[in-house]
């Protein structure tokens, strides 16, 4: 707890539009996830491997498709919601990382 502590102390040194300081929602998401998509019945049902919540079902394979992008789109706003809640009136790092899954 005392290193996670230490940390939320540090400064913003991020590059952030206004006045060199990173302000919330500054940092822009996007990213590249596994759909999984099954036919039941007269459904589709989808899937995002890496994101448990993430589901959903449709008439059609692209009425499912983007069903899944809205769905995941909601996942990721919301947390980012929750988190920056969390961390309000904190002085904290916030930045960008990248992963490379192989």
């Amino acid at each position: 707890m005392e290193r996670l502590s230490r940390f939320l102390a540090v400064h913003d040194f991020c590059q952030g539009p206004k006045n060199g300081i990173m302000e919330q929602g500054d940092i822009p998401m996007s990213g590249t996830f596994t759909a999984v998509f099954e036919k039941v019945g007269d459904w589709f049902i989808g899937y995002v491997e890496e994101l448990p919540g993430a589901n959903t079902q449709g008439r059609t394979l692209e009425e499912v498709r983007e069903n899944l992008r809205e769905a995941v789109e909601m996942i990721l706003q919301a947390n980012r919601e929750l988190a920056e809640q969390a961390i309000a009136g904190r002085d904290v790092i916030r930045e960008s990382i990248s992963v490379q899954l192989g």
